[in-house]
C-alpha cells in the first residue's frame, strides 16, 4: 500500500514550533514521558490546521478543526507514548509526520468526542502508521472531501493496512482491524507453541486451535477480496 504524504494548501500553514514543556503542562507526565520528549524529540512544529477559515471546508461537531503536526526526531523513530501526550494535549484530531533518520512517517489514532462529555475527547488505543519514505517523497493534492470529518476519515483510512468493507463505518472498521491483528498474534503464538511441544495429544489439540484461527483469517481474506 502506497501511503501518500499530502501538499498542504498554502492558507492552512502555520509553521509555529511548540515548546516541550506546554505539551507536559497539558498531561501527566511521567519521569519516562519527559525523558522521551527530551532525548527522542528535537522539536515539534504545529504544521497546518485544516479549518473551514483555512480549506473552505465546513467542520463538524465530531471534526471542527484537523492539525498537522511535524515531530522531527533525535533518532529514528518514536515512542507511542510521546504521541499520546500530544493528542492528549491538543483537543482535535490530529495527524502526525514523523521526520527522523530513516524519512518520514505518517501516523494517527482515531480521536472523536465523548459521547458522555463533548467537552472531552477519546482517543483510540492504536495508532495507524504508513512505512517509513524517503524525505523526497513527492507530495499529492488533499482528497476531495466535502466536508472536514469525510477529509480526516479518508486522511486516517490511508494509513490502515486493509480497505474498508462495502459500506463499513471508520469505527467498525478499526474494530474489524484490531480484532484480525489479536487473530493473527495468536496463530503466532500456537505455531510456536506447536513447534516446542513434544507431546502428540497436546500437538493435536494446538492443530486444531490453529485451524480455527486461520480458518477465522481466511474467512476476513474472503470478506475483503468480496469487497
Amino acid at each position: 500500500m502506497t501511503v501518500p504524504l499530502y501538499q498542504y494548501p498554502a492558507k492552512t500553514m502555520l509553521g509555529r514550533v511548540v515548546a516541550k514543556q506546554r505539551i507536559l503542562a497539558h498531561v501527566r507526565a511521567t519521569a519516562t514521558l519527559r525523558e522521551r520528549l527530551r532525548d527522542d524529540v528535537a522539536q515539534i512544529t504545529w504544521h497546518a490546521k485544516l479549518a473551514h477559515s483555512t480549506l473552505n471546508l465546513p467542520g463538524t461537531d465530531d471534526v471542527p478543526e484537523l492539525q498537522v503536526f511535524v515531530i522531527t526526531l533525535k533518532g529514528d523513530d518514536l515512542h507511542r507514548d510521546v504521541l499520546r501526550a500530544i493528542d492528549r494535549a491538543i483537543p482535535f484530531p490530529i495527524l502526525f509526520e514523523l521526520h527522523g533518520t530513516r524519512g518520514i512517517r505518517v501516523t494517527a489514532a482515531y480521536k472523536r468526542p465523548s459521547q458522555a462529555d463533548p467537552s472531552k475527547w477519546v482517543l483510540d488505543d492504536h495508532y495507524a502508521s504508513s512505512d517509513w519514505l524517503p524525505a523526497e517523497t513527492p507530495r499529492q493534492p488533499l482528497p476531495t472531501a466535502i466536508d472536514l470529518k469525510q477529509l480526516y476519515q479518508q486522511l486516517l483510512r490511508s494509513l490502515l493496512p486493509a480497505p474498508a468493507l462495502q459500506g463499513e463505518a471508520l469505527p467498525d472498521q478499526l474494530e474489524r482491524l484490531r480484532a484480525l491483528e489479536a487473530l493473527k498474534k495468536d496463530a503466532d503464538k500456537l505455531e510456536k507453541r506447536l513447534r516446542n511441544t513434544k507431546q502428540f495429544n497436546r500437538k493435536v489439540e494446538i492443530n486444531a486451535e490453529l485451524r480455527s484461527i486461520r480458518q477465522r483469517l481466511a474467512d476476513y481474506a474472503i470478506a475483503d477480496y468480496d469487497t
